[in-house]
């Protein structure tokens, strides 16, 4: 989910001075819980190294190194691949599950909680400099590159590896759930974005974090930026460094949803501070407010973020101490990339009274299209103006940015990524045009490339990730022996089109031209329809095959670089990935849920915080919103991370999934079926897909079969018809659970077609 292009102590960084710190330790705190490390070490009592900040990850496969130790393994030119592979051609498509743009900021979130590589920036003369070559004269390239090749620098090695052993590599943040991005690693950081003086005592510094009007501090906030933490530094902030504002990630700065979401952590942080009592020492409603907070990410991680894309784990048993949280190199490097996902712009709606005039003069004057109609203004930020630019935070305001990330689908997770990202990331665009900021006029505003795509696929060869059917193995499925068999299409030769330049259709740009495209419900888009094209397709089908155009570039099934061959697969039925990709995230996050001591279900605290205070961090993505801006909860969608109904085409049926009681391990449920169509239903199959190994016990009203995580209902012999308008109400049953997660099912079909949910 992260561009991953942040380093430890790279030329991009800004480097502070340290504090040596004398105040309380956190462990020293004196609230009647253990209060985790800031780095992850010692959450595994017996291997207190395991999840520990600054150690390698972990492996599942074996690495691939030319040599055996450290010389990357050749392929096609990733930018070649990314031309016939990652390019969208402008074509929006959209998440077939409708998750919100949440689903990739979420993940960016967590993704900059329990990852980041040391590496080093471009330029950095202590880099292995391993720059990917550039074509200009490449048939399918349409952007300039004066610097002549997309700059990448390979991964520091892990300490003792690389000579004489396999090189690996290290995850410079902890492996664990637990609020990084709002705390940071260590207590110099912690205590400069603390209220009070950084003088290396933390007994001094108040239980708040310090915000300005709401907002993260700047790095000058403290009168000399120098002293400031380390921030990542790129695009726009390269010539004000002094204006980025200061996190527990150095990479808070990276975009503006990203940026968004930490300044809504760090306020609910002090918005439970303010809820504690003023007897507690400073310290302790520190302690308790980052407990909390902690649970709250986990919580919304495993209750709404997973189950919206699909991924089911099963249920939760407690604590393991034999489970290893560290982070995969495999998942790290090419499974947690969907970059897919990430839309090129955001869309903000809003009341026009929010701002003056010279606020929305500003906007425009960079590239910020604004339409004001009356009461109401539609704000489009291109995602290129949202890199490096806390500014433009603070004048569209925390709300309206929080709230247009639920309003819209984000990108489908395939094998596409958004030119913003995959040909200008983080690039400045020339001056005198801010016309072209988005869509196909885009190559007329840059004159650099950076492809996210690109650098997706030189990441594995550079961290030794085995090739795509070896990975499949590694994580148990069975090798691909055919591009078909990857993609699910019905052929992988170019077809007989004389729109192509035959025996060299690889090259052809026409080779990418989209010929029909699909809306969520299967429906043909109307090609003529500028707007349906634009914002209503999640399927496509272009002049040649993703399996030909494969075939084309690896020749073997064998030889496809692992990142490529993941994103190309096709969807698990009821999820947002591959099987292969799928795999990778359900065996990361169970490790991450199951060998974490401080997951909110092993507790430490959570119940004696709730009993004493009565603070619950069971709360979901969009209370916490409301509990934190000026939005209220009419303005939000129950589920943030899923489109409202309303926003989608007109289904024929909706289903009210309403949970009536519940006991230790179990639960009750009511289902209405409700037929909006114009047509009778006779015989009715009901299915959805449980997210946390769920399971019915008992029926009634109708006939369940569960495989898995999936279930179908379907009716009985007297209950089958369901006239227009008529509801069909009481098909109950009694479920087994676990005692912490109990997501309700996304999605649901009525003899396979979309239902909306009342």
């Amino acid at each position: 989910m992260s561009f991953h292009r942040a380093a430890r102590l790279g030329a991009a960084l800004v480097v502070a001075t340290a504090v040596t710190l004398t105040g309380i330790p956190a462990a020293h705190a004196v609230v009647p819980f253990t209060v985790s490390s800031l780095n992850g070490s010692g959450n595994n009592v017996a291997n207190p190294t395991w999840g520990q900040a600054n150690t390698p990850y972990s492996r599942v496969g074996p690495t691939r190194y030319v040599n055996g130790l450290s010389q990357p393994f050749g392929g096609p030119n990733a930018r070649n691949v990314s031309n016939r592979i990652h390019n969208d051609v402008n074509q929006n498509l959209f998440s077939e599950r409708r998750v919100t743009q949440w689903g990739f900021t979420w993940g960016q979130f967590i993704d900059h909680t329990f990852g980041l590589r040391d590496g080093r920036e471009p330029g950095d003369p202590q880099g292995e400099t391993a720059n990917i070559p550039f074509s200009s004269s490449d048939p399918l390239e349409d952007f300039t590159n004066t610097l002549g090749y997309i700059p990448f620098v390979r991964s520091n090695p892990a300490p003792g590896t690389g000579v004489s052993n396999p090189r690996q590599q290290t995850n410079t943040n902890s492996s664990y759930l637990n609020g990084f991005p709002v705390y940071g690693p260590d207590n110099t950081r912690l205590e400069w974005l603390r209220t009070g003086p950084v003088d290396g005592n933390l007994a001094n510094n108040s239980a708040s974090l310090m915000l300005a009007n709401g907002y993260l501090p700047r790095r000058d906030a403290r009168g000399n930026a120098g002293t400031a933490p380390v921030m990542e530094l790129n695009g726009r902030l390269i010539g004000q460094p002094g204006r980025a504002m200061v996190a527990g990630d150095v990479r808070a700065n990276e975009n503006l949803s990203l940026t968004a979401t930490q300044t809504l952590f760090a306020r609910e942080h002090n918005r439970i501070v303010a809820l504690l009592p003023g007897s507690l020492s400073e310290e302790d409603k520190f302690q308790i407010a980052r407990r909390v907070v902690m649970a709250e990410q986990q919580y919304i991680t495993y209750n709404e973020f997973l189950p919206s894309l699909g991924v089911a784990l099963p249920r939760y048993t407690g604590y393991n101490p034999g489970v290893n949280a560290n982070l995969g190199n495999e998942f790290a490097t090419v499974g947690y990339r969907a970059h897919s996902m990430i839309h090129g712009e955001f869309e903000l709606e809003t009341n026009a009274s929010r701002y003056s005039q010279a606020t929305l003069n500003a906007l425009t004057a960079q590239g910020v299209e604004v339409a004001v109609d009356g009461d109401d203004a539609e704000i489009a930020i291109p995602l290129n103006l949202a890199f490096f630019n806390p500014d433009l935070l603070e004048q569209v305001q925390l709300g309206p940015m929080l709230l247009a990330l639920g309003l819209e689908s984000e990108y489908k997770n395939d094998e596409q990524i958004d030119n913003q990202l995959r040909s200008v990331l983080f690039q400045i665009p020339v001056s005198g045009n801010p016309e072209c900021l988005d869509g196909p006029g885009l190559p007329e505003c840059f004159n650099g490339v950076v492809d996210l795509g690109a650098i997706d696929i030189e990441r594995g060869r550079d961290h030794g990730i085995p090739t795509y059917n070896q990975l499949r193995q590694a994580f148990g499925l069975p090798a691909k022996t055919s591009f078909t068999a990857i993609t699910g299409e019905a052929a992988d030769a170019f077809p007989a089109d004389p729109q192509l330049t035959a025996g060299n259709e690889i090259n052809d740009p026409d080779s990418l031209d989209v010929l029909q495209l699909f809306d969520i419900d299967g429906t043909p888009v109307d090609l003529n329809d500028e707007d349906a094209v634009e914002g209503t397709a999640t399927r496509e089908v272009r002049r040649t095959t993703l399996a030909s155009r494969l075939r084309a570039l690896y020749g073997n099934v064998n030889n496809i670089d692992a990142f490529v061959g993941m994103v190309a697969e096709q969807h698990v039925p009821g999820s947002e990935f591959g099987e292969l990709q799928l795999a990778m995230w359900a065996r990361q996050f169970q490790a991450l849920r199951d060998g974490d001591r401080f997951f909110y279900g092993n507790d430490q605290g959570l119940t004696y915080i709730r009993n004493t205070y009565g603070i619950d961090y069971r709360r979901t993505l969009g209370q916490i919103i409301d509990l934190n801006t000026d939005l209220t909860a009419a303005d939000l969608a129950p589920n943030v991370f899923l489109v409202p109904e309303a926003d989608l085409p007109p289904a024929t049926c909706t289903v009210s999934f309403t949970q009536t009681t519940d006991w230790p391990g179990n639960f009750q449920v009511n289902t209405t079926i409700t037929n909006t169509g114009t047509t009778p239903i006779n015989g009715w199959a009901l299915r959805w897909e449980w997210a946390n190994g769920q399971t019915i016990s008992e029926l009634w009203n109708g006939v369940v079969s569960q495989s898995g995580r999936n279930v179908t209902v379907t009716n009985t012999p007297t209950n089958g018809t369901i006239a227009p308008g008529a509801s069909r109400d009481g098909v109950g049953f009694n479920a087994q659970r676990d005692n912490v997660t109990n997501a309700k099912p996304p999605n649901f079909t009525l003899n396979n077609r979309r239902c909306a949910t009342a």
